[in-house]
């Protein structure tokens, strides 16, 4: 078995004297272009802590050989991604447990999801598509998964925005946050007054909602 480094948010409480029934765990993955501990993932990984819930990030191989080596090199495929996750969830067999992850690292969770048994999906910029290319879309297993789900999304996303999602033939079990005029790291433009706190702070309040939902 693979040796994973986590890095772990939320209640100070050593995880083994608290029971599953008083902590929600949230598995949070990357995307395919930076590791765990950028601002968006400090970010994210931070906020939801401060929110009571115990947040343990990791890297897939790929990354984890990116940050030893210093040389950039491209995501593995699929199959080898969602082997990975697998044995991530299986190392944290408390529940409730949520899996996230940021664009390639959510599109992965929501793969797994039902597989898995977990209690919920959270996408931060689902790649429904290509940038530029609509019609390759990343959708098939979203039209019957029955685990519920949660993706949040830039309007301004490259990787899918309203006018294309909407067609979408998506599964009743998954809900989606349109982020105003954010991009695939929800971040908006300068000109729309918005800013990245404002987009981020919403983003983690319909997290917490969605978890109370689920949860209850």
């Amino acid at each position: 078995m693979t040796s994973i480094h986590f890095l772990h948010n939320g209640p100070e409480n050593d995880q083994e004297e608290v029971s599953d029934t008083d902590r929600t765990t949230i598995l949070f993955a990357h995307g395919s272009g930076a590791p765990m501990d950028t601002d968006f993932m400090n970010y994210f990984a931070e906020k939801l802590g401060r929110s009571g819930h115990y947040i343990i990030r990791f890297e897939f191989p790929f990354m984890a050989e990116r940050r030893a080596t210093g040389k950039k090199r491209p995501p593995d495929r699929a199959p080898k991604l969602l082997e990975f996750w697998q044995q991530v969830i299986d190392q944290h067999p408390q529940r409730p447990l949520y899996i996230m992850g940021k664009s390639l690292g959510g599109r992965m969770a929501s793969m797994i999801a039902d597989e898995m048994s977990v209690t919920g999906t959270i996408c931060l910029g689902y790649p429904f598509h290509p940038p530029d290319k609509p019609e390759n879309t990343r959708t098939a297993h979203l039209e019957n998964t029955q685990t519920p789900c949660l993706i949040i999304q830039g309007t301004r996303d490259p990787f899918g925005k309203p006018d294309e999602v909407e067609h979408y033939d998506l599964s009743d079990k998954i809900r989606i946050y349109w982020s105003e005029n954010g991009n695939h790291n929800l971040t908006p433009r300068k000109k729309s007054g918005r800013t990245d706190e404002q987009n981020w702070s919403e983003a983690i309040g319909s997290i917490n909602e969605f978890i109370n939902e689920t949860n209850s």
